[in-house]
């Protein structure tokens, strides 16, 4: 668990990197009344750039001097390569072989220097917490105590809008987010229920729930690539387990209802991995009452955008076809 005194901390320290998002109700029927935290937002269309600034920040100067290293599939490395520009540091982004051109094109266009390997190795620099041979600070974009700090800012925002949730759901990659955020909650207001939510291709919470603890599973890369993997990180597991009430697994073609549904109802462009709440939500799975859903990011390929409102699911039989 982070301590309440660390997120309020990190609130203060990303002022001016990170934007206080708007939290809208999503007109709908279904089975909750739901509502959008639109961290889609922010100056990278992401909430990696909280926890990037965060760590960041807080780092000893001497520690930055050779500059910045982080693994992630585009959102965290855009945060981190926003928070180098800032500071005229280099950044060293690895980044696996299925990232959307859209997220590298952005790391690029901050000044980033893009590392693209295989899925096992950029994996392996996630649970080794670095990249051989490659000098610089490295930014766990999951582990780093300074980055879950600052992802715990969301749910300090959702409360001040909105005191008394029933549950918020929250997108599932490696448990930084969830982690965060549902340390907040549980030192706000307890009664609030936190779920996690993974898309069906890469649901490695949901299996570690179920087997007691975390088993690889088959990974297949999606359209929902911010999301999921093939193992729970073994020094995620203890927390997440322990801070949050359950985990839901999304479809493919719900998730993609989901972008279609924002993009027609709130005129948001969501990326699948920021679809998962809602589409959770839409599907009931949260239940009734009032639940919030981050939307955690809207870095999109428009290519993969235009065939989702096109009525598509990437991916799909019928797409291969």
């Amino acid at each position: 668990m982070i301590a309440l005194a660390a997120i309020e901390s990190a609130r203060e320290r990303i002022a001016g990197a990170a934007l206080r998002t708007p939290l809208v109700r999503l007109a709908v029927d279904a089975p909750g009344e739901i509502w959008l935290k639109l961290e889609n937002l922010q100056p990278i269309a992401s909430f990696k750039i909280r926890g990037a600034a965060n760590a960041v920040r807080a780092a000893d100067p001497a520690d930055l001097e050779a500059g910045l290293v982080t693994a992630s599939a585009g959102n965290m490395a855009q945060g981190v390569a926003w928070i180098a520009r800032e500071l005229g540091l280099p950044a060293t982004i690895v980044v696996p072989e299925h990232a959307p051109a859209t997220k590298l094109a952005a790391i690029e266009r901050l000044g980033g220097e893009v590392m693209r390997v295989p899925y096992e190795d950029w994996w392996r620099a996630i649970e080794e917490s670095r990249v051989p041979g490659i000098e610089g600070l490295f930014i766990h974009p999951v582990e780093d105590e300074g980055v879950m700090a600052g992802n715990g800012t969301i749910a300090l925002e959702i409360l001040e809008d909105l005191p008394d949730p029933d549950a918020v759901l929250v997108p599932y990659g490696g448990g930084g987010l969830v982690t965060g955020m549902a340390s907040a909650l549980r030192a706000l207001r307890p009664t609030t229920r936190v779920y996690a939510v993974e898309p069906e291709t890469a649901a490695a919470l949901n299996a570690a729930l179920a087997a007691g603890a975390p088993t690889e599973i088959e990974y297949r890369p999606s359209f929902v690539d911010g999301s999921g993997s093939r193992s729970v990180l073994p020094g995620m597991w203890p927390r997440v387990r322990e801070l949050i009430d359950g985990a839901f697994i999304a479809s493919l073609d719900e998730t993609a209802a989901a972008v279609r549904l924002l993009a027609e109802r709130t005129r948001v462009v969501a990326e699948g991995a920021g679809a998962l709440a809602p589409a959770a939500a839409l599907a009931g799975r949260a239940g009734e009452g009032v639940v919030v859903c981050v939307v955690s990011g809207g870095n999109i390929d428009l290519s993969t955008l235009g065939g989702i409102l096109a009525g598509g699911t990437p991916g799909s039989t019928e797409d291969r076809a």
